[in-house]
């Protein structure tokens, strides 16, 4: 996979705590740091595709109101402990 150098500014304090965790993995700081964006990356889209996916249930009127919600965690729970 082809790779692109780009520049980061953070705080002193998470450059020391990535110069630590490198050196405890022995591991470069730019491996973790690209590994902690690509994990980031995955959580944020998944976090936008699922927000857009429950705005066109929304738009098609495919929603509950608070009651049949609590009833069907409660009911849910009460499975769970049985």
């Amino acid at each position: 996979m082809a790779t692109t150098a780009i520049t980061v500014r953070v705080d002193a304090d998470i450059a020391r705590r990535l110069d630590k965790l490198a050196k405890a993995t022995r591991r470069s700081r730019s491996f973790l740091a690209a590994e902690a964006i690509e994990e980031y990356l995955s959580i944020q889209e998944w976090q936008v595709q699922a927000i857009r996916k429950g705005l066109e249930e929304a738009e098609k009127g495919r929603v509950m109101d608070l009651s049949e919600v609590k009833a069907r965690w409660e009911k849910r729970l009460e499975d769970s402990t049985d």
